[in-house]
């Protein structure tokens, strides 16, 4: 297993977020963390980051503790992220953007031109600054930018939201590519149909907890599971 989570309890102060979480991702696997809004989706993933630590549990990467560890430690182990807002520098370029976010790690190295292989467009937007980007091509560049950072293991935070229906499409053909990379994902993703088409495995939570785990495709094809699950 590239990560794993081992019975986290996460607090906001001394509110408690997340009750006793165990997960797994897998070497080059996509697995899909789905479940309601406020069920402690972000917060499971700030909580691998190091943002919102987990008080109790640990937490394990490529096989590393990561559990006490400062974000910028975790980052440059080869976890990349791709934010639900994004978070790229507005009043700057795209290329440069995109040249802050390299950084080695023990993972394979990418390069511009691979990024541009994945997204044609991109090439043509190198001098634009970010603040005149379309949604769709805001998520290029964060996605380029997180691979930029040789990961072994991307976290995708609602990747798809705000987008229009074709370009949430191809994003999620990305993530669908990433597998044949060697990269794993870790997918937080409101179409829980897309996110279930792409994955290996899914987890479903709700208030705080890991209420289902199993393969993607049992869920998919389970129509009252879904439902009973998610209300879809």
């Amino acid at each position: 297993m590239i990560l794993e989570l081992n019975q986290i309890n996460t607090f906001y102060g001394e509110t408690q977020v997340l009750y006793d979480v165990s997960l797994a991702v897998d070497r080059g696997e996509v697995v899909s963390l789905l479940g309601p809004n406020g069920a402690g989706k972000t917060t499971t993933l700030r909580s691998i980051l190091g943002l919102t630590p987990a008080r109790r549990g640990s937490i394990f990467f490529d096989g590393q503790d990561i559990t006490a560890k400062p974000t910028h430690e975790i980052a440059r182990k080869g976890i990349g992220w791709v934010p639900d807002d994004r978070r790229i520098f507005p009043t700057l370029t795209v290329s440069r953007n995109l040249s802050i976010a390299r950084k080695r790690t023990r993972f394979r190295a990418w390069d511009l031109n691979e990024t541009f292989e994945i997204f044609s467009a991109l090439e043509y937007l190198m001098e634009r600054e970010c603040e005149n980007l379309s949604g769709g091509e805001m998520q290029m560049v964060a996605i380029s930018r997180a691979l930029l950072g040789s990961p072994g293991l991307v976290l995708f935070d609602e990747p798809t939201q705000g987008l229009a229906p074709k370009v949430a499409q191809d994003v999620m053909g990305v993530v669908k590519r990433l597998k044949g990379e060697q990269i794993s994902v870790l997918l937080v993703e409101h179409n829980a149909h897309s996110a279930l088409a792409v994955s290996d495995r899914v987890y479903v939570m709700d208030l705080g907890r890991i209420v289902h785990a199993g393969p993607a495709s049992e869920l998919l094809a389970d129509a009252a599971l879904r439902r009973k699950l998610l209300g879809i």
